[in-house]
């Protein structure tokens, strides 16, 4: 059972390096630039795999939806099992994927996907074999962590930290997917639908960026309410939907997330029979990541054929979902929704009466519209 690696990138050559480390031989890898290491395994000829019937098992890095998708296509049709990093295809792609790996019985995988090298969604699937999750939640994004650890350890502004992110290699030229929430979201879809055995889709989540926060609302946070932030994904179990969204959430200084630093992660599990699970470690990166997706690798060549199966079709629904939360606002809202407030300069600090999760997103881009900077972040008791 020979192996091929699609993406000789980040991820691609430190999966690359770990399987042959391992001694599980990379025998072709695509990429259309030369490296010179790779000898003849490099090809830029996707036919050079897809026709080589001794290769069994390709690993997608691409990133991206085309021509990873083709590809991918291709390859289980072509019947090879195919394990991908990419969040963005399988959000995307997921039923489709699926059931071509289910009809030419071959497995698709993609543990590396979410969480990076923290074998997440490896140990989730493994929970619900016997028990039922009830809410999945984490910080999902080195990137916004690394800019909100900063920001609140030392004391800076949102936009200097973001371009010391981005020289450090942590953020994009453009950083939308990472602060916008996009990257977070596919990460919240995927981790849902596994979470709770349906498809969600990145546009079910209801997102709000965090690029509007400032040195005031930490401070506010931290000196006014003795809490901490972070940018946060959650899936949540109601009586017969679900709801998924990302927003900043205000934190007690005690909680586990608090105390994630840096560019790591943590996600976690709330199971009905064993509670809590949370896993912690680099979410992102050439060896944490390679590794998940060479692990993918070595599964299958050592015979797991298990694949992620999403049975039922449930909504979601973040009608279902309440919680008070933290706005800044330059006027204020309409009294109903206020717990308190203060105004401080030209801005009122809010906490808001419990409200739908749908309901107070709705009202940001309402806020929005007239007031751009505005920001509000989930208060999680």
């Amino acid at each position: 059972m020979e192996i091929a690696i699609l993406g000789y990138g980040v991820v691609g050559s430190g999966a690359y390096e770990i399987l042959n480390k391992s001694g599980y031989k990379v025998k072709k890898v695509l990429d259309i630039r030369p490296h010179d290491e790779l000898g003849d395994a490099l090809t830029a000829n996707y036919d050079d795999i897809l026709n080589d019937k001794d290769i069994k098992i390709v690993a997608e890095a691409i990133g991206g939806l085309e021509p990873a998708h083709t590809f991918v296509v291709k390859a289980l049709k072509a019947g090879k099992h195919v394990v991908s990093s990419n969040k963005h295809l399988i959000c995307e792609y997921y039923d489709e994927l699926h059931d071509l790996a289910c009809k030419n019985n071959v497995t698709l995988r993609f543990t590396s996907a979410v969480g990076g090298g923290i074998p997440w969604l490896y140990n989730l699937k493994r929970t619900l074999r016997g028990d039922e999750v009830s809410k999945i939640m984490g910080i999902m994004n080195g990137t916004t962590n690394f800019i909100l650890d900063a920001m609140i350890t030392d004391s800076r502004d949102f936009g200097d930290v973001l371009k010391e992110a981005q020289a450090l290699g942590y953020a994009e030229a453009n950083p939308s997917a990472d602060i916008d929430g996009l990257d977070v979201a596919r990460k919240t879809a995927i981790s849902s639908s596994i979470a709770f055995d349906t498809t969600v889709k990145e546009n079910d989540v209801d997102i709000f960026s965090l690029r509007n926060i400032t040195k005031s609302d930490i401070d506010y946070i931290s000196e006014k309410l003795g809490k901490t932030v972070r940018y946060m994904g959650f899936g949540v179990r109601n009586d017969d939907t679900i709801s998924c969204f990302v927003e900043p959430v205000l934190l007690s200084l005690a909680s586990l997330e608090a105390n994630v630093n840096k560019n790591f992660n943590i996600i976690s599990l709330f199971g009905n029979s064993v509670g809590r699970l949370s896993f912690f470690g680099q979410g992102a990166g050439k060896y944490p990541t390679g590794h998940a997706l060479a692990s993918d690798v070595i599964d299958i060549y050592n015979g797991a054929r298990e694949t992620y199966k999403l049975n039922k079709s449930v909504s979601v629904d973040n009608d279902k979902c309440e919680r008070k939360y933290y706005l800044r606002a330059n006027t204020l809202p309409s009294s109903d929704i206020i717990d308190s407030y203060e105004c401080v300069g030209s801005s009122y600090y809010i906490i808001t009466n419990k409200m739908k999760v749908s309901a107070m997103h709705s009202l940001a881009k309402s806020i929005l519209e007239s007031d751009p900077l505005a920001f509000f972040a989930g208060i999680e008791e």
